[in-house]
C-alpha cells in the first residue's frame, strides 16, 4: 500500500468519522430545546428570533457542507464521477453562500467570549462566504486552477466545525492555568487560523493545482 493511498484511505476515514460525530452532536438539538448542550450558555439570547433561526439552520446544514466539499478533492472521484464532483460542488457553493454562511455571520453577532471571539467568529464567516463565492465565479469562468484554490481555502474554513470541538474537547482533559472565557476565545481562533495556514501551504506546493488540471472537472 503505497503512502499516498494510506493517507487518501485515513482522511476518509476522519472525515466519515468526525461527521458521524457531527450528526450525533446534531441530533439533540431537533428537540428545538433551549435547554440542550450548548444552548444552555445561550439564554440571553435564544429568544431572539433570527439567533434561533441561524442557529439551527447552522448545526443542520453543518454535515452536508462537510460531506458535500470533501468531494471536491478526490482526484478519483473527479476522474471517474465528474458529474457528482459538479453537483455535490453547486450544493456546497449555494448553502455555503446562500445558508451556512449566512447562519454563521449572524451568530457570530453573539458569540460567547465577549469582542475577541465575535470578531474570531465574524472574520471567520465573512471569509467563508468571500472564498466560496470567488470559487464558484471562478468555475463560470472556466479558471480551475483559481476555482480549486479558493474551493480548498473554503473547505479548511469549513472544517473550522470539527477542528473548534476538537480544541474544546482536548481543553477539558488539560490542566489549563486560563479561565475559561480565554480558553474559549483561544479556540475561537485556532479552529480555522491554523486550516488556513496549512491550506495555503498545500495550495503553494502545487497540491491542489494538480487535482484541478484533469480536463474532466470542467462543467
Amino acid at each position: 500500500m503505497s503512502a499516498r493511498y494510506f493517507l487518501r484511505i485515513l482522511s476518509i476515514g476522519a472525515l466519515a468519522f468526525f461527521t458521524f460525530l457531527m450528526v450525533r452532536l446534531s441530533l439533540p438539538y431537533t428537540a428545538m430545546n433551549s435547554g440542550v448542550d450548548f444552548l444552555t450558555t445561550k439564554q440571553r439570547v435564544y429568544h431572539i428570533f433570527y439567533w434561533r433561526v441561524s442557529f439551527y439552520t447552522h448545526v443542520f446544514t453543518s454535515c452536508l457542507v462537510l460531506i458535500a466539499g470533501f468531494t471536491q478533492f478526490n482526484p478519483w472521484l473527479l476522474r471517474r464521477y465528474p458529474k457528482v464532483h459538479r453537483r455535490m460542488g453547486w450544493v456546497y457553493l449555494v448553502t455555503v453562500i446562500g445558508v451556512s454562511g449566512p447562519a454563521a455571520f449572524m451568530m457570530a453577532w453573539h458569540a460567547n467570549g465577549g469582542l475577541p471571539a465575535r470578531t474570531s467568529f465574524t472574520l471567520l464567516s465573512l471569509l467563508w462566504v468571500s472564498y466560496t463565492f470567488y470559487a464558484g465565479w471562478k468555475v463560470v469562468k472556466k479558471d480551475f486552477a483559481t476555482h480549486g484554490a479558493f474551493m480548498f481555502r473554503s473547505y479548511a474554513l469549513t472544517l473550522s466545525a470539527i477542528t473548534l470541538r476538537l480544541y474544546t474537547y482536548i481543553s477539558a482533559f488539560l490542566p489549563l492555568a486560563a479561565s475559561p472565557r480565554e480558553i474559549y476565545i483561544t479556540t475561537a481562533w485556532l479552529s480555522w487560523v491554523p486550516n488556513l495556514l496549512i491550506a495555503e501551504m498545500l495550495i503553494r506546493s502545487g497540491w491542489v493545482e494538480k487535482i484541478y488540471r484533469s480536463p474532466v472537472s470542467a462543467p
